[in-house]
């Protein structure tokens, strides 16, 4: 079996996982919150409103801040919504736990130990220009 064969049983592998499903899971519940739903499109509506003032050629500046005030107001009622947090929770682990498989995918490129290595998360800086680790 080649490498791509093996990546896409990774893939299904993946799919099959707890963490996985739980983003599907809370993906489906945040699309049927119609309050959560509302908040977005309030939050869209309020980004376009900002973008098309600051784009005037007479733009006022006090209506951006004000804009920017409620812009912050909704964004903030969306990450509050209880779905939302779980949502984003549930994506935050399978956001780690990709890492971790991807950290480890390129450290055996580097010639590290597959048995042996493993991604570490506390390890890494944020800048990726000396390291593969992270994928």
């Amino acid at each position: 079996m080649d490498l791509v064969n093996k990546a896409r049983e990774l893939g299904k592998m993946i799919q099959a996982d707890t963490r996985y499903i739980a983003v599907q899971l809370g993906r489906q519940i945040c699309d049927e919150d119609e309050g959560l739903q509302k908040a977005i499109g309030e939050f869209n509506l309020k980004k376009l409103e900002i973008n098309e003032e600051a784009q005037r050629e007479d733009r006022d500046e006090e209506r951006i801040k004000a804009l920017n005030q409620e812009f912050r107001q909704v964004y903030g009622d969306i990450l509050k919504n209880e779905n939302m947090t779980r949502y984003n929770e549930a994506k935050g682990e399978l956001d780690a736990y990709v890492k971790r498989i991807t950290g480890i995918i390129s450290l055996c490129a580097e010639g590290e130990e597959p048995e042996t290595c493993d991604y570490d998360p506390a390890a890494c800086g944020g800048n990726c220009s000396g390291c593969s680790g992270c994928g």
